[in-house]
């Protein structure tokens, strides 16, 4: 009997520890030291970011988007990010891959870039050249002068 209770009672823990809502999260050396595994294990996998304006702007409306992205290529492209709210700043993108729990740089020229004027309707807007390296779940960490800025999570098949 003390057996079974045993063997239930490590079943239980065995349970318990496969569950937990935290990701195992690789952050790469070389990434800004104010990425945080932390901001990482908060992403809202389900608020996908959603097509507005006259649609091919991707994001979150209001707070950031993304033209370019609603065609998005594992073959590298032009992505121009936009930020309302935000005026003169640097702006630097993390992109976290879902499945493998890996931190990559998305921009091909650095992990940040400055974001310059009004554009489309933003506050500021930064043009760029990205690479998404393998297909699947992705979220786009947005950070602005080294804080979590917004987060846009996508799928990307191609």
């Amino acid at each position: 009997m003390r057996r079974l209770m045993l063997m239930i009672g490590l079943f239980f823990v065995f349970l318990i520890g496969c569950t937990s809502n935290e990701e195992v999260v690789t952050i790469p050396d070389g990434a800004p030291e104010y990425v945080q595994e932390e901001d990482i294990n908060e992403i809202e996998w389900e608020n996908k970011a959603e097509p507005f304006g006259d649609g091919n702007m991707v994001g979150n409306e209001g707070k950031s988007g993304v033209i370019g992205m609603d065609q998005p290529s594992l073959e590298g492209q032009k992505w121009m990010w936009h930020l309302w709210g935000v005026e003169e700043a640097e702006l630097t993108v993390v992109g976290y891959h879902r499945e493998s729990g890996t931190v990559h740089q998305i921009l091909n020229e650095a992990w940040t870039i400055p974001v310059m004027g009004e554009n489309n309707g933003a506050d500021s807007h930064a043009p760029s050249s990205v690479k998404v390296p393998k297909k699947g779940e992705w979220a786009m960490l947005l950070y602005t002068d080294d804080t979590l800025f917004d987060t846009l999570v996508y799928e990307i098949d191609e």
